[in-house]
């Protein structure tokens, strides 16, 4: 598939059904094109479909709309644009209050030429997890690779497992010579009648980088996406990720920039 081609079945099949596709723990409500979530961390809000015949005064109007919700919840929230998003949208979310992130390359391409075996060097295993106890080593990991609190993620992480209708799949990458210490992390959220399974996660500790960690999780994802019927893999990539995908065979088909504000209560 070419980038465009992989472009709108990412627009067609993931992003205009993530209001359908929201885990248990999550509440979701529309207006117009714009879906806004509450999850266990914070709020999220995205366009999920088409708001090219919005005048400027009504995009406006949805924007501030999705500002008051959220400030009358006394949430913080993320607006996750696109680089295909109409660029008026972008002054408006400044004006408002957000303020933009790392902005992160779209990467999608097919499951199948990744799906190899994973090679990890010496003292290095991965293992499929799902237990409480596990998904907390991974908060606590995360902790240490961003420095600063992500003990939230292990919740966010259980609601998902946990979820019947769109499972998340999680694998670590320990070190069986340092008493099993988790080391990486990623997961496998396969998108529900589509044909795109999503690669998150993957942060590895700064000592174990470079020793094909990453590319080892993305393996076994891929081939577990293949058996559970996605032949397209979608990354939301980092500068340090996106090269590896690249080389893998993905396809840069465009990017990504989260919107953030922080609630005053």
């Amino acid at each position: 598939m070419t980038p465009d081609e992989l472009l709108r079945l990412y627009d067609e099949q993931v992003r205009a059904t993530f209001d359908q596709r929201v885990p248990d723990a999550w509440t979701v409500t529309r207006d117009g094109p714009v879906a806004r979530a509450l999850t266990t961390h914070e709020g999220f809000a995205m366009l999920t479909q088409d708001a090219s015949d919005l005048s400027l005064e009504e995009l406006s109007a949805l924007v501030d709309r999705t500002f008051a919700y959220y400030a009358e919840l006394g949430e913080s929230f993320e607006w996750k644009t696109f680089d295909h998003d109409r660029a008026d949208l972008l002054p408006l979310l400044v004006a408002a209050g957000a303020q933009p992130q790392d902005h992160e390359a779209l990467v999608l391409g097919e499951a199948a030429p990744l799906a190899v075996e994973p090679v990890l060097p010496s003292g290095l295993a991965v293992r499929e997890v799902s237990e409480r106890a596990d998904l907390d080593r991974i908060g606590a990991m995360e902790s240490e690779v961003w420095g600063e609190d992500w003990t939230w993620l292990a919740d966010d992480l259980a609601s998902r497992v946990a979820d019947p209708v769109d499972p998340v799949r999680v694998f670590v990458v320990e070190d069986t010579e340092a008493d099993g210490r988790v080391v990486s992390a990623a997961w496998l959220a396969p998108t529900v009648g589509t044909r795109v399974a999503g690669l998150w996660g993957g942060s590895t500790l700064a000592a174990y980088r470079g020793r094909g960690v990453y590319r080892a999780l993305v393996a076994v994802r891929a081939r577990l996406a293949l058996d559970l019927g996605h032949d397209i893999l979608q990354v939301d990539a980092s500068d340090d990720s996106r090269p590896i995908l690249e080389r893998l065979g993905l396809h840069t088909v465009g990017g990504t920039t989260p919107y953030v504000t922080r609630s005053e209560a």
